[in-house]
């Protein structure tokens, strides 16, 4: 389980320090918000325990950022507004950390680069002069190295996301998304993760499309 103390404490910690010596409001209220919605009922992978890793690779690989805590700021934002069955997660939670960020006292230059930094987790495929970008991107796909057990439980989770789509189009949509990372030249941008974590994503992306493939018996 997430401990949701700590979540406040390093939410304010990174809050204030991106916002620097001019304050703001109390950072409490817009963390939990935050862990309100990360919490939601409909979340099975998406929850704060994801929240936790991004947040925790993030400090992993933070020497590589040009603005770590503009980095973690958007790490907190990029799954808070998440709905299964809509498309437009990624815009709706950058948004949300425009309106949010500016009333809590960022400057509008962080502001912006976090609602950026967001909206990059739609395709995970940042550009090279981009540090930020890749650091943000790096944590997020961290699941993708994980233990064949840790691998199983997040694909589990996804598919609990998607409860209401039939296997078939699960399936096609799924196999679609694993043919999209595994075609990207990199996985991971960062020097730390391409060397430690790229050799096992591939691995476990290329075993879960080969299950994809196997034929069906489900009649749903």
């Amino acid at each position: 389980m997430a401990d949701l103390d700590s979540l406040r404490t390093r939410f304010a910690r990174t809050l204030e320090a991106a916002r620097g010596p001019a304050g703001g409001p109390d950072p409490a209220p817009y963390a939990g918000n935050l862990l309100s919605r990360w919490q939601e009922p409909q979340r099975r992978y998406h929850t704060v325990e994801h929240l936790t890793a991004v947040l925790d690779r993030v400090d992993e690989l933070e020497r590589y950022a040009h603005d770590p805590d503009v980095v973690r700021l958007a790490a907190w934002f990029h799954d808070a507004v998440y709905l299964p069955d809509r498309s437009e997660n990624e815009e709706r939670s950058a948004r949300l950390a425009e309106r949010a960020l500016a009333e809590a006292g960022v400057p509008e230059a962080k502001t912006a680069e976090a609602a950026r930094l967001v909206r990059l987790t739609v395709t995970h495929d940042p550009a090279d002069d981009d540090p930020d970008g890749q650091v943000l991107c790096d944590a997020d796909l961290a699941i993708l190295a994980s233990s064949p057990s840790a691998y199983a439980a997040y694909t589990t989770a996804v598919r609990e996301e998607y409860h209401f789509i039939p296997n078939d189009a699960f399936r096609e949509g799924r196999t679609a998304i694993l043919r999209q990372l595994l075609d990207l030249p990199r996985l991971f941008r960062t020097p730390y993760a391409a060397a430690k974590w790229e050799a096992t994503a591939r691995h476990n992306l290329t075993a879960e499309l080969e299950m994809l493939s196997l034929p069906s018996h489900d009649a749903s």
